[in-house]
């Protein structure tokens, strides 16, 4: 099983990923019969591919191959936790990771899917497990959650060895709590997650505080539940 994935790798040569300077998504060519994208960011793409549908494929741009390397030692370290999944190998431009089903934490809210505090409580378990291993649990998001029976999956690690807080993950778990139960099993629309979005990003860049931020959250979501 730890080789048998290297039947993908005629298909992902047949794949492209570029990137730009303004981080943004990176941009996908070319195409390859049974290869899948399941998931896209400034760095990456990731892939399945229908003959080895147990394994996820991170195909990197050519700019970000440097970080391959920092990931496979972030996975190295991680091996045998619950909480993140399995690095099988690497290949020239690409991770091997083991397929993690189930919808993100933004699926959650897109779908009306109630995201128990079991899957905060086991983020928290991860983040402080990473601590404890030398690591620095950066970047945890609503897209890099996945929910697994009621339980959390933490995906892309690739900022584990970055230093600072990026104070992402706090803010999620304080609107959680303070917000979540007038939303919890409701579709939220897309347009809505974007604008809280785009006024999360803000903070620190105008007089936009986390005050006044989450007043205007809760305004809109308060408009919208009506």
């Amino acid at each position: 099983m730890v080789s048998d994935w290297r039947v993908a790798e005629e298909a992902l040569r047949r794949i492209g990923v570029s990137g730009s300077d303004d981080n943004d998504p990176v941009v996908i060519s070319g195409y390859a019969d049974g290869a899948r994208c399941i998931g896209i960011g400034t760095d990456a793409a990731v892939f399945t591919y229908d003959q080895v549908p147990e394994y996820a494929f991170k195909l990197f741009t050519p700019e970000a191959s440097d970080k391959i390397q920092s990931e496979v030692f972030v996975y190295e370290r991680l091996a045998g936790s619950p909480y993140f999944p399995i690095c099988y190998g690497r290949g020239t431009n690409y991770l091997v990771m083991s397929y993690e089903e189930g919808p993100t934490l933004q699926d959650c809210l897109l779908q009306g899917i109630e995201v128990p505090e079991q899957v905060i409580l086991d983020v928290e378990a991860a983040r402080e497990y990473v601590r404890s291993i030398g690591l620095n649990p950066r970047d945890i998001h609503l897209k890099n959650v996945i929910v697994q029976n009621g339980r959390a999956k933490v995906i892309d690690v690739s900022e584990y060895i970055q230093k600072g807080d990026d104070k992402r993950w706090d803010h999620l778990v304080w609107a959680y709590y303070q917000f979540y139960s007038r939303i919890s099993g409701k579709s939220i629309p897309s347009w809505v997650l974007d604008t809280v979005k785009n006024w999360y990003s803000r903070l620190g860049k105008t007089n936009i505080d986390l005050e006044e931020f989450a007043k205007r959250a809760g305004e809109l979501f308060s408009k919208y539940m009506k």
